[in-house]
């Protein structure tokens, strides 16, 4: 399913909530609201928070005024939105010095920091990314302590590892370099895909010789995400060129051209594949975000082209000739599918089209629309996504909580649950569409991950010797709650409650609740080890599964979607007020957290409900959507949230803009704003106007401040970066909701 553009999701890594992407009780009350906002003197005394002494950097307020669709609406920050501005740029400066010199202070920050890099040296090695070509396997080894992992390859599973290629070697040593890698079909060259780690996009690519470990002359850039699917001859590969190399650049997804390079060859004389312009008759559009690669068996090549948000894709295909490919309509809007997989000559889709649970259907690709059959019916567990080996698809389906996986053969058109070890996420994908050699992965909210070889013609499952589990203390007393919240329109939210066994309810319980929903995205079962530091320290861990994800199928979706987004806060809302109602915790205990579209979240339940939190971590957060449309992928969200050049989609994104909700006198949450510099989905620019504007209207509120890390887009690669990240949010937020060990002293 496709997912947020933030926190990519696929059928090899469900989202994790983050970081990430990857992640309030009572219905509403108008009159708690009123209350709040017309004694504010009196809501001091009775919520006092740790205030902070210094004063904020001086925001000027120089107004800009439109009027949209009759409508008035006054803009006094506008001018932050020029990043490259030095008003900008200083400001933003001494918010992120403002914020260090308070987290200094802060005597627990640094014994969170201490526990994850502990947590990392029990998990003596992370694995990840393996592939299979020929005999070779390819795969990204982090050990312990180390920051970024590299690259290593075996001549078979039980094979001598060798070392391929280490970043930190890489270059001037100035910069960390993160990577990504395609190895060739025979296992003898490699396309590396490398960044300076400070934007998760834009990446230019090389071409190493395996056994020589020398590089080809070329180097090939700007590309977005970096190379693809080789050619069945091993000569060159496929991939996505950038129109800029400026992360900030609103340019930035636009006018895709998808390419063929030689390998040997400068990136000047690439073949062009499919892009808006070229291929005009198609109805490909000048924002829509593409890909293109080969069919399972490699006779055809298969490009998918998505307009954003949750839309359908539209796919064409052509056969596999790389001059002048003839590309011919595939699937259309109107099928409502959302991925597809092309083996032989049939095209297998997952569709929701009349079927929210999702159903996969087959046709020839000769037959016409029309006659697709169905392979999978729609059932009361939704279809979450579909993926190839040589000779089986795959598909997962979940109850909203727990994931099965069939094994479907094309042969006879029989379908095969295979077994798992225990209940939790599971997701499963091929390492080598020539064969049927396969990994199948499992974690919960209390198991950390679990790798399993899986052969589907015996269909037997052991432990792959990739497989890596490591053993944190605490995880045997976690004690994992689903139950259900009433929203304000009487509808049941599904809400995850982890804890410690000895934590009692007595509505003092610290507790730190994320909500997402975007994008039909599900917040499933996944094991966060930085979420067992504040469990161990007592402090509640909630997930709020909102309309606007995945977890009830597409009909939850929609629930949460442009018009009907004000249901995504107000479910986060009702969750609040259960675990309140139910004694979990209370409003000056209770952390809320959104991230990337979850922005709106956690800033509009704030906002609507701010007597509810005691702190809101905005992480790198779609804070102002009104103006959404200006960042660099504004057009790809426009299709989840709305454009500013619709009567009635505007009037939506109004009212989910948190910017625009902030008013003065009415007392707030303690607000922490997460932003990468270098955020090419959500720029900094977003938190960074919510801040100035709480700050400007409301200096005696509790701390309204901005946490900027320099070395992140809108999340970082990096370990130790994202420990710093994590750490600091976490000791913040704690200080703010009354956690003994993170209280200054004078």
């Amino acid at each position: 399913m496709r997912t947020d553009p933030a926190r990519t999701q696929d059928m090899k890594r469900p989202l994790p909530y983050q970081e990430s992407i990857h992640q309030a009780m009572f219905r509403f009350r108008p009159v708690v609201h009123r209350w709040t906002a017309l004694c504010p003197v009196l809501a001091v005394m009775m919520l006092a928070r740790p205030a902070l002494a210094q004063p904020y950097p001086k925001a000027p307020k120089i107004p800009v005024t439109d009027t949209i669709f009759g409508k008035i609406v006054t803009d006094e920050y506008r001018w932050m939105e020029d990043m490259s501005s030095p008003q900008t740029l200083d400001w933003v400066k001494a918010q992120a010095a403002l914020t260090e010199d308070v987290l200094k202070k802060i005597p627990g920050r640094d014994a969170l920091l201490a526990d994850f890099k502990t947590f990392d040296s029990l998990r003596r090695m992370t694995i990840s990314g393996v592939v299979r070509r020929g005999e070779r396997y390819f795969y990204k080894k982090t050990l312990a302590g180390e920051n970024e992992g590299k690259l290593y390859y075996r001549n078979g599973r039980g094979g001598e590892e060798l070392l391929l290629f280490d970043p930190t070697t890489w270059g001037d040593g100035k910069q960390t370099i993160t990577f990504r890698y395609e190895p060739s079909h025979d296992g003898s060259k490699i396309a590396l895909n490398l960044n300076d780690g400070t934007n998760n996009d834009i990446y230019r690519i090389k071409v190493m010789t395996v056994d020589t470990k020398t590089f080809s002359p070329e180097e090939l850039y700007p590309t977005l995400g970096g190379a693809g699917n080789w050619t069945p001859d091993d000569k060159g590969f496929l991939y996505a060129e950038a129109t800029t190399g400026d992360a900030h650049s609103n340019q930035l997804f636009q006018n895709l051209r998808m390419k063929y390079h030689q390998t040997g060859t400068p990136m000047v004389v690439d073949k062009l594949l499919i892009s808006a312009a070229s291929h005009r008759g198609l109805g490909i559009n000048a924002s829509d975000y593409g890909g293109v690669s080969y069919s399972v068996d490699e006779k055809y090549l298969v490009t998918s082209w998505w307009e954003g948000g949750n839309s359908p894709v539209k796919v064409f295909y052509a056969p596999a000739a790389l001059d002048h490919p003839q590309w011919a309509p595939l699937v259309d809007k109107a099928d409502n599918v959302v991925d597809v997989v092309v083996r032989g000559d049939s095209v297998y889709m997952l569709s929701r089209k009349n079927a929210p649970n999702y159903k996969i259907l087959v046709r020839a690709l000769s037959e016409p629309h029309g006659n697709d059959r169905v392979v999978v019916p729609e059932g009361k567990d939704i279809i979450q996504g579909i993926s190839p080996s040589r000779d089986y698809i795959f598909y997962l389906t979940t109850d909203g909580m727990n994931s099965t996986v069939f094994q479907l053969s094309p042969a006879n058109g029989e379908a095969q649950r295979i077994p798992l070890p225990f209940s939790g996420t599971a997701w499963i994908y091929d390492l080598d569409l020539r064969t049927n050699d396969c990994l199948l992965m499992l974690n919960s909210w209390t198991q950390p991950e679990v790798v399993y070889d899986y052969e589907p013609n015996t269909a037997q499952l052991k432990e792959s010797v990739f497989n890596v589990s490591p053993k944190y203390p605490g995880t045997d007393q976690l004690v994992v709650e689903e139950v259900e919240a009433k929203s304000h329109d009487g509808t049941m939210v599904p809400l995850s409650i982890i804890y410690k066994g000895n934590v009692e309810r007595n509505g003092d319980n610290i507790t730190y609740m994320r909500g997402y929903g975007s994008y039909g995205a599900s917040l499933l079962p996944w094991f966060d080890v930085k979420d067992l530091a504040l469990l161990n320290r007592g402090v509640i861990v909630a997930y709020a599964h909102v309309r606007g994800g995945g977890e009830k199928g597409d009909t939850w979706r929609k629930g949460g979607l442009k018009a009907t987004k004000p249901n995504t806060w107000k479910d986060f809302i009702a969750c609040a007020e259960y675990l309140i109602q139910n004694r979990y915790t209370s409003p000056k205990r209770l952390i809320g957290e959104g991230t990337s579209a979850g922005g709106i979240l956690i800033g509009r339940a704030m906002t609507e409900r701010p007597d509810l939190f005691a702190v809101a971590v905005n992480d790198v957060p779609v804070s102002n959507p009104l103006r959404g449309e200006n960042r660099p992928n504004g057009l790809l969200d426009a299709k989840e949230f709305g454009t500013a050049k619709d009567p009635v989609e505007a009037m939506g994104l109004m009212e989910m803009d948190t910017y625009l909700h902030v008013q003065k006198g009415v007392r707030y949450p303690a607000v922490l704003a997460v932003t990468g510099f270098n955020d090419t989905r959500v720029p900094f620019w977003q938190p960074a106007k919510l801040v100035a504007k709480m700050q400007g209207l409301n200096p005696e509120n509790p701390p309204v401040m901005m946490l900027v890390s320099y070395e992140s887009g809108h999340w970082s690669n990096e370990k130790l970066i994202e420990f710093r990240n994590f750490a600091n949010r976490y000791a913040w937020a704690l200080w703010q909701a009354g956690h003994k060990d993170f209280q200054m002293r004078n």
